[in-house]
């Protein structure tokens, strides 16, 4: 598997934007174009959402670039994707995601080994403002620890 290239995208408002609770890992039902515009990391991930439609999950405004060697075959970029869980895992998300202030949410894409796209989605609370400044701050402190850390490396 030597040559391959990893292929991780991450939605980083989500951990600035939301609580993360449950995380779980679903498949997505994609189209050929859509794998390969996936495989050279051309998704925006920051919009998207995740609903239900009946007893399906979906992600929704998840942008996939059309693939640049399409041809009219190509894929609509934010097109509707349906998301593959099994049922005990999407009978929780639904009853989680009925309670109010909780929402489904998409953090990372990623390719695994055998060359299938999963998406990584989390059950999260919105915060607060005054939550996301606390965030920020904790983030700011950590990266001054980190750079104390590496200077007393030297």
């Amino acid at each position: 598997m030597e040559g391959k290239n990893i292929i991780e995208i991450r939605n980083k408002r989500a951990e600035y934007e939301y609580f993360l609770m449950d995380t779980y890992t679903a498949g997505l039902v994609l189209t050929g174009t859509e794998i390969k515009s996936i495989r050279d990391g051309k998704v925006n991930l920051s919009d998207s959402f995740c609903s239900f439609r009946g007893d399906e999950l979906y992600v929704n405004e998840m942008h996939i670039s059309e693939y640049r060697f399409g041809s009219y075959l190509n894929h609509p970029a934010k097109r509707e994707r349906k998301l593959l869980l099994n049922k005990r895992e999407l009978l929780k998300l639904l009853n989680k995601s009925k309670e109010r202030g909780y929402t489904i949410i998409p953090v990372m894409l990623f390719v695994n080994p055998a060359g299938l796209a999963k998406l990584t989605i989390s059950l999260a609370k919105g915060k607060k403002f005054f939550d996301k400044r606390e965030t920020l701050k904790e983030k700011d402190s950590r990266r001054e620890m980190d750079r104390m850390h590496r200077m007393r490396d030297y």
